[in-house]
């Protein structure tokens, strides 16, 4: 066994988690922050453009969280477990998986978005220039679709092996190209033309381009953990099915957070372009706390996995339960400092009435819930590394029924934004609550909780 899986299962927990996740958390952060320049860029343009990013904004969001947090967990786990129970071999054929499945999935998104985003953009509430925003923005961000979902598949699979220095590493020095490149391309500069929204969508996707060349550069240099092959392997169910069976069902669970954020944007639709900008303004700060949590989550899920390929229940139990309370603490602070300064946050972004009071009553109503979401998704990213994630798919339909659905009922009932917001603060508690109680009760070891050693690559329930 390699130093650095006898690290993850034999080091102090909670230091050794602190020490991963420190550069993780810095690296998620300047990710995140990729999109809130462009975002903060895109607004000079005008509120049309703005609305029209914030209608494509959860699509984009939607094939991050898939690719890195959902399958790129999968990928993580599956790598993880067999390190952890010394099946280096495994471990190395997994790589070509990793590539295979993104590669598949990335076509499909390309295809898919370019097929049916405009009818999306116009049933969340897009109308004339910033519908055609939208369409523009998203026809250049889904042309290079394939590149986001090899990025963070490669990126998983490096931080399978515990390695969270270099995918951090490449992500900062890619992100200090682009920040000035974006503007350059928007606005234009000396003999690069102004392109506009289009400037932005195109520097977006060179930075997953040259991640991705960086990534797979590195994998098969032999320098690290992993040794992949030059060729491919013959193709075999198993490994595929290590990766897709948490993989899959975490795309689902990523599915219905954008979903929620989806049909609430519908909702602030009817109340015009301005509430739409408002509110997807104040529904970043939301997102932001998911590669926030990732950043801890991916150490979180990778020493889970080792522990459990390894046997050591009690350990990756302790891992889980640390982790959760870190995310908890510091996504409640976020929340708490939005919700009583929102101007803050809303300013950056742009001065019209009806969008900073939008996006004020949601940071004022929504902020306060967002240490329950974060210590659920905590606990969703070490289900992912313990290879059992029914119970967190649960949490995220609940989250949908109580958010949309109590959404729905509010606007019905004539209690406006208000009442949307109240939903949606509501089903993130849900996702905090349902988790736990999942974990507390012995989800992930269903036949015995604390003997037997479960299968490497146990079933989602």
């Amino acid at each position: 066994m390699d130093a650095r899986t006898r690290r993850l299962l034999e080091a102090p927990i909670g230091p050794t988690l602190l020490r991963l996740a420190a550069p993780n958390v810095v690296v998620m952060m300047v990710q995140a922050s990729i999109g809130l320049i462009e975002t903060y860029f895109v607004a000079a343009l005008g509120t049309d453009a703005l609305a029209g990013m914030a209608l494509v904004f959860p699509l984009v969001m939607l094939i991050q969280m898939i690719s890195a947090g959902a399958m790129g967990g999968g990928i993580m786990s599956a790598i993880a477990r067999a390190l952890g129970a010394g099946r280096q071999a495994e471990a190395d054929t997994l790589v070509w998986y990793a590539l295979a499945i993104a590669t598949g999935f990335g076509l499909a998104t390309t295809i898919l978005a370019l097929l049916f985003g405009p009818s999306l953009y116009a049933a969340l509430g897009g109308r004339d220039e910033s519908y055609a925003a939208a369409v523009t923005y998203s026809g250049v961000v889904f042309s290079g679709a394939l590149f986001v979902w090899l990025f963070n598949s490669l990126a998983a699979v490096i931080r399978g092996t515990g390695n969270m220095l270099l995918p951090a590493g490449i992500m900062v020095v890619g992100a200090a190209i682009l920040i000035p490149a974006s503007p350059a391309l928007i606005f234009g500069w000396g003999p690069v033309p102004a392109l506009g929204i289009v400037g932005g969508g195109v520097a977006f996707v060179a930075y997953y381009v040259v991640g991705t060349a960086v990534f797979a550069a590195y994998l098969w240099s032999g320098r690290g953990v992993l040794a992949p092959s030059r060729r491919p392997p013959r193709f075999r169910w198993e490994p595929a099915a290590a990766i897709l069976r948490v993989g899959t069902v975490s795309a689902i669970v990523s599915l219905t957070t954008n979903v929620t954020i989806a049909a609430a944007t519908g909702f602030a639709g009817a109340f015009g372009p301005e509430a739409v900008a408002g509110f997807g303004t104040g529904a970043r700060l939301e997102y932001l706390l998911v590669p926030l949590v990732f950043g801890l989550g991916a150490p979180l899920g990778a020493m889970v996995g080792t522990a459990i390929g390894a046997g050591d229940r009690r350990r990756a139990l302790r891992t889980a339960w640390t982790g959760a309370l870190i995310a908890g603490l510091l996504t409640e602070a976020v929340g708490l400092a939005a919700a009583l300064n929102p101007g803050a946050w809303l300013g950056l972004f742009g001065d019209d009435p009806t969008m900073i009071a939008t996006g004020t009553r949601y940071l004022q109503i929504v902020g306060p819930f967002y240490g329950f979401f974060g210590g659920g998704l905590a606990l969703y990213f070490a289900s992912q590394g313990a290879g059992r994630v029914g119970w967190p798919l649960v949490a995220g339909l609940g989250r949908v029924l109580v958010s949309v659905g109590g959404g729905w009922l509010a606007l019905r009932l004539g209690a406006g934004l208000d009442g949307v917001y109240v939903a949606l603060g509501l089903g993130l508690l849900t996702i905090g609550i349902v988790n736990a109680a999942a974990v507390a009760k012995g989800a992930w070891f269903p036949r015995s909780r604390m003997s037997e050693t479960p299968p490497v690559a146990a079933p989602a329930e």
